[in-house]
C-alpha cells in the first residue's frame, strides 16, 4: 500500500465515512493566502519542481538548515536541481515533522507520484514532475481548477494598484480572486524613514497630497473604498499583540506630525498611534461589512545575521511569548462600545493561549451573524495535525465548532492546496473517533453536515464575497 492511501489519517470506519462522503469533494474557499497576484494574472507556468515547491518555502528551508544543508543550497546561487537534491536528501530526516506528510501528499496530488522522496528517487521524481509541470493542468490556472478553488483572497498593501486583480477579473478565470487590505505599514511611526517612504506611495496611490494626519486618514479610507470596489471584503494585520492603548485624535496627530518630520515615536507613542489607527481600521471594516483578521504572536526576524543576509520571511521567525488576551479583549470592547465591531478572526500562534482565545471570542458574539467572532484555524507553526487538534478541541469546548469557517492555506505556494485535504482528514478522524467512542451520535447526516459546512459553506456564508 502507498504511504498516502485513500484512508490516510482516517483511523475508524466513521472517520472514513465522514471524509469520503462529506469532506473529500467539497470545493475550497481560500480566504487568506499570500499567492502573488501577478502569478495568477500571468497564468504562471513553473519550469521545474524547485520553482513550485522550494522557491520561497521557508518551512522546507528551516528543515534543510536543521539537517546541516549550507545556505548556498537553500537560498543561495546553487542550481534548481542542486537545491531540490538537497531537499530530497533531507526528506528522510523529516519523519514525524508535518513536512513528511505534506511532501508526499503533494507529490501524489499534483504529479501522481507515490514514491517516497529520498536521494535515490530524486532524479526520477524530478523528471516526472517536470513533465507534468509542462502541461496546462499544472499552470497557475490549471491548479486552481484542479483543486476546485472557487475563490481566494490575496494579501495586499493599500498602496497596491491592484492592476493584477483587474487583469484576473477580466480574464474569465472561474476562480474568483479578491484582494485583502493589509495596512500594517501605516503603523510604523517608530521608523520614520520607512514610514515616510510608504506615505509617498500612499499619496501616489490615493492621488492626494498628505499634509497632515487627517489627510493621511482620508487617503487610507480612499484606498479602503477602492479595495471594496475591487471585491475586497477582508482586511488583515500581522501584529505581535493587539493594540488598545488610549489615544485621542490630537495625540495621534501629534505623533504623526513628528514622524512625518523624521522624529521616531518611542514605544509608548507607537502603541498609542497604532491603537488609534487600529480603531480607525475597525470602524472602516464594520461600516462595509468586512471581516478583520488579526494574526497575533509571531516573533519575527530572530536571527539578525541571517536577516541581514537573506531578508524577511526566510525561516527565522518563531512563536512569541507575549500576553495577548488583555489587549485583544480591550480592542474588541472599544469597538463594540461604539457599535463598530466588525466580523473578526483571531489567529493565535502560541498554543498556550488556545483556551484564552477560544473564550474571548464568546464575549463578543452579538447574535447578528453566526460565529461573528472566529477563533481562526491553526496558523503557521500550528497548521499541523497535533496543533489542528488542539485548536479544534479548544473551539469545540468553548464555542461552536459547527460555525467554524475552516481551513486556509496562508501560503505563497501554489503547491499548498492539499493542506485543505490534510485538515479535512484530521477533522474527520477526530469526529469519527468521537462517534466510535459514543461521544457523538452515529447520525452521519448530522455530523457529516457539520463537516461539509466547515469545509466550505460556512466560509461562503460568512464572508459573503461578490459573486
Amino acid at each position: 500500500m502507498s504511504f498516502i492511501h485513500d484512508d490516510f489519517l482516517l483511523q475508524s470506519a466513521a472517520a472514513r465515512d465522514l471524509f469520503h462522503t462529506y469532506a473529500k469533494d467539497e470545493p475550497i474557499l481560500d480566504y487568506h493566502c499570500h499567492l502573488p497576484p501577478q502569478d495568477v494574472a500571468s497564468n504562471r507556468r513553473f519550469r521545474n519542481l524547485h520553482e513550485i515547491w522550494l522557491e520561497g518555502d521557508h518551512y522546507k528551508w528551516r528543515a534543510m538548515r536543521a539537517n546541516g544543508v549550507p545556505e548556498e543550497l537553500i537560498t543561495g546561487s546553487a542550481s534548481p536541481y542542486e537545491k531540490f537534491l538537497a531537499w530530497a536528501r533531507t526528506v528522510p530526516f523529516t519523519l514525524r515533522n508535518p513536512l513528511y506528510h505534506w511532501t508526499h501528499l503533494e507529490l501524489l496530488r499534483y504529479f501522481d507520484i507515490d514514491d517516497t522522496l529520498n536521494e535515490q528517487t530524486a532524479e526520477s521524481i524530478w523528471n516526472r514532475a517536470n513533465e507534468k509541470l509542462a502541461t496546462d493542468e499544472l499552470s497557475a490556472h490549471g491548479i486552481l481548477g484542479k483543486f476546485q478553488v472557487r475563490a481566494l483572497c490575496t494579501t495586499d498593501d493599500p498602496t497596491d494598484s491592484l492592476s493584477d486583480h483587474k487583469q484576473i477579473a477580466a480574464s474569465g478565470l472561474s476562480t474568483k480572486v479578491f484582494p485583502a487590505y493589509r495596512p500594517d505599514k501605516a503603523l510604523t511611526v517608530h521608523d520614520p524613514a520607512a514610514f515616510n517612504a510608504w506615505i509617498a506611495k500612499l499619496e501616489a496611490a490615493a492621488n492626494v497630497e498628505i499634509r497632515g494626519f487627517q489627510s493621511f486618514l482620508d487617503a487610507l479610507a480612499n484606498r479602503h473604498d477602492f479595495f471594496h470596489s475591487m471585491g475586497s471584503r477582508l482586511s488583515d494585520h500581522g501584529l505581535n499583540t493587539a493594540f488598545s492603548e488610549p489615544c485621542t485624535h490630537d495625540d495621534a496627530a501629534h505623533i504623526f506630525d513628528r514622524a512625518h518630520n523624521g522624529q521616531a515615536a518611542d514605544a509608548a507613542e507607537h502603541a498609542q498611534f497604532a491603537s488609534y489607527l487600529m480603531h480607525f481600521f475597525g470602524r472602516l471594516d464594520a461600516a462595509k461589512g468586512w471581516t478583520k483578521q488579526l494574526h497575533l504572536g509571531a516573533r519575527r526576524a530572530n536571527n539578525t545575521r541571517m536577516f541581514r543576509q537573506v531578508g524577511p520571511d526566510t525561516g527565522f521567525d518563531g512563536i512569541g511569548d507575549w500576553p495577548q488576551i488583555d489587549a485583544v479583549a480591550r480592542y474588541m470592547d472599544q469597538l463594540d462600545l461604539v457599535g463598530a465591531l466588525p466580523k473578526m478572526i483571531l489567529y493565535n500562534v502560541n498554543p498556550a493561549d488556545n483556551y484564552a482565545f477560544a473564550t474571548v471570542i464568546g464575549n463578543f458574539q452579538d447574535g447578528s451573524v453566526p460565529g461573528k467572532i472566529q477563533f481562526g484555524s491553526g496558523w503557521w507553526f500550528l497548521d499541523q495535525k497535533e496543533a489542528m487538534e488542539l485548536q479544534i478541541n479548544a473551539l469545540s469546548n468553548c464555542g461552536l465548532l459547527s460555525r467554524f469557517v475552516g481551513m486556509l492555506t496562508d501560503s505563497r505556494s501554489f503547491a499548498s492546496y492539499p493542506r485543505h485535504e490534510y485538515f479535512r482528514r484530521v477533522l474527520c478522524n477526530m469526529l469519527g473517533r468521537d462517534i466510535e467512542n459514543g461521544e457523538l451520535p452515529r447520525d452521519m447526516p448530522l455530523v457529516g453536515g457539520m463537516v461539509r459546512s466547515i469545509c466550505y459553506s460556512n466560509a461562503v456564508q460568512y464572508f459573503n464575497l461578490p459573486a
